[in-house]
Order: C-alpha cells, then structure tokens, then sequence
C-alpha cells in the first residue's frame, strides 16, 4: 500500500512540473497571480519541502518567498522548486532558517526565576 502512495504522490509532482514546465513552452503572459498560485502549489506538492511556514507573494515583477525554513537545505529546495515553477523568472528570497527548536517569546520566560531558566 505505501508503494500505491508514494506512486500517486511522485504522479502528482510529475503533473504539477509538467503543467508549470508546458506554460513555460506556452509563453502564457500569465497574471502575477497565477504565476504565485504556481509557485505556491509547486512548493506544496513537493513531499520532501515543508511549506507551512513559507508564503509567496510578488513584488515589482518578483517572485518574493516569505517565512522560515529549518534547514540551508530546505532553502535551497525552496528556491530549486520556486525557480523551477516560476519559468526560471526571478525569485527573491526573504527566508530565515530557524534552528534550535520553538520560538517563544520573552514574557513567557516572566514569571521563572533566573536559575529555572539556566537549567
């Protein structure tokens, strides 16, 4: 069964990188909007590429990537899969990568005492 799965999942990557790949060919003078839709669906079909914490958006003819990433790795697959779905045009990256576990915030830390938080 997890043969199925992973069949139907490189299908579906095959099939969005296909679809980019022919409006490339096309030449389709496609919207800003419909070219971040095909960025943004390229980087969700990808199984390997986590992109909840990733946003897409343009700017000044620009494909711009938003967020955080864990891993130089991950960057680089974003901008590998954004490039590729964005018809080789320009990707501008705005990615962080975050290590070390959870973000939090100051005030959480408030109410421990300095020896808790040494621990």
């Amino acid at each position: 069964m997890s043969r199925l799965t992973a069949g139907l999942g490189l299908l579906a990557i095959s099939c969005v990188g296909a679809a980019a790949h022919a409006q490339c060919l096309a030449g389709t003078g496609d919207s800003e909007a419909a070219a971040r839709d095909r960025v943004q669906a390229a980087l969700h079909a990808d199984p390997y590429f986590y992109d909840r914490h990733v946003t897409v958006s343009i700017q000044s003819d620009s494909i711009v990537l938003q967020g955080f990433v864990f891993s130089d790795w991950d960057l680089r697959d974003a901008m590998r899969i954004s490039t590729s779905a964005a018809c080789h045009g320009r990707v501008l990256d705005n990615l962080s990568i975050m290590t070390g576990g959870r973000r939090c915030s100051a005030s959480a830390h408030a109410g421990k005492s300095s020896a808790s938080r040494n621990v």
